[in-house]
């Protein structure tokens, strides 16, 4: 098992799927997003932190949705999301080949 977290991909891999199963899985209100409520005619866009699984059918439940149009994440949530499931494995991998770098020169 040492040897399976010492290849730069591997850490990779394991943390972009931990990530992800956690932001679509469990209800983590962290990404920017807008709700757009309609009662009648009336129109209302609110601004408010969205999780990942309300876009999947998790975390809310039908009585949520009454009055509910649409909802969607804005661009910073989208950066956000990239950022917390690409970018974080990236970087520990990163950080695994910088390690297993220096043993090779000493």
């Amino acid at each position: 098992m040492k040897h399976f977290f010492e290849k730069p991909k591997n850490i990779f891999l394991v943390l972009f799927v931990f990530l992800l199963m956690l932001f679509f899985l469990v209800p983590i209100n962290l990404f920017d997003g807008e709700i757009v409520l309609q009662n009648g005619i009336q129109k209302e866009v609110i601004k408010t932190p969205l999780s990942l699984s309300y876009f999947i059918g998790l975390g809310y439940s039908k009585e949520d949705l009454v009055g509910v149009k649409d909802f969607y994440l804005l661009p910073q949530g989208y950066v956000m999301a990239f950022l917390f499931i690409v970018c974080i494995p990236a970087i520990a991998a990163y950080r695994v080949f910088l390690g297993k770098g220096k043993t090779k020169l000493e």
